[in-house]
């Protein structure tokens, strides 16, 4: 065990598990918001939201509320 920890304390050697591990990553996240079909229509209604009208989305104040 103790040779893998000096293994990994080489630049050289922790520079390129990271960027495996990175890489990874990256690969999973994209997988997991485009793989979903349910994920992936909420994401493309997502692309509207700067176009809507504001004041249909707006909550009412507490005072118009009570009036």
């Amino acid at each position: 065990m103790s040779d893998f920890f000096l293994w990994f304390t080489r630049p050289d050697n922790s520079k390129l598990f990271v960027l495996i591990l990175f890489f990874v990553v990256y690969t999973l996240i994209i997988l997991y918001v485009f793989t979903n079909k349910k994920r992936s229509k909420r994401l493309e209604s997502y692309k509207n939201i700067p176009f809507e009208d504001g004041d249909e989305t707006t909550p009412k104040s507490k005072d118009k509320e009570h009036e």
